[in-house]
């Protein structure tokens, strides 16, 4: 429903996809911490429940494939919700791409850091790129002033980013790690405040347009893993 009413957003009302696209990423985070509450759940940072779901997740995506979409209404009309103009012809490969190697992050560190006994930590990152990539986006286009260009893979276009949009990154960094004090020795607290929100709004800045993701979850879960040494 989320991503019909989106994709209505983009095509009736001509609201920019920069904006509909968004508010399809934080559901895909939200959603699920939600119900999982009203379940008294523990599922998000489940290896099996997350493995099912990067899956079923990454599958599921095949319905924006162009013939697919194409034949079935709906199907397109979500799409046209996340579907970037400049973005085209690679918005589809870009998507479901960046999910897969999210994933292929994602799980091997949650696997390795319950292995650890990190489990608490485990958030971190994914706050810092769902709340702080997911901001920097229509911040910047909002209110940005101050650009810088990337690159984008399978083409030689450059892509515009702004400080602005970058700085909501770094400023989550500091918050998502903050809520997490409790579970630092005092010097693991300071390295990490120090280190993971500039770490993380670097990789940022100098990943792929649209395939920060698998970057921004390696960059964080490593800089703690490092830190969590001391």
């Amino acid at each position: 429903m989320i991503m019909l009413s989106s994709g209505s957003l983009a095509r009736y009302f001509s609201v920019r996809v920069n904006y509909t696209r968004k508010i399809n990423h934080f559901a895909l985070f939200f959603l699920p911490v939600f119900i999982d509450k009203q379940f008294n759940a523990e599922t998000f940072t489940d290896f099996k429940y997350l493995a099912i779901s990067a899956v079923v997740s990454t599958l599921a995506l095949s319905v924006y494939y162009e013939p697919i979409r194409k034949s079935i209404p709906p199907f397109q009309l979500m799409f046209e919700g996340i579907d970037r103009p400049e973005d085209r012809p690679h918005t589809f490969v870009w998507i479901w791409t960046q999910f897969a190697a999210g994933f292929a992050v994602l799980l091997p560190m949650i696997w390795l850091f319950g292995q650890w006994g990190l489990e608490s930590l485990v958030l971190i990152p994914i706050l810092i790129n769902i709340i702080g990539d997911g901001l920097a986006e229509p911040v910047g286009v909002r209110f940005g002033k101050h650009e810088y260009k990337t690159k984008a893979l399978f083409t030689n276009k450059t892509y515009v980013r702004t400080f602005e949009g970058s700085a909501c990154v770094l400023i989550t960094g500091f918050i998502a790690v903050a809520i997490h004090a409790e579970f630092f020795t005092d010097i693991q607290f300071i390295l990490a405040m120090l280190f993971v929100p500039i770490i993380m709004t670097l990789t940022e800045a100098y990943s792929p347009h649209t395939w920060d993701t698998p970057f921004l979850m390696f960059t964080g879960y490593m800089s703690l893993l490092l830190i969590m040494q001391f």
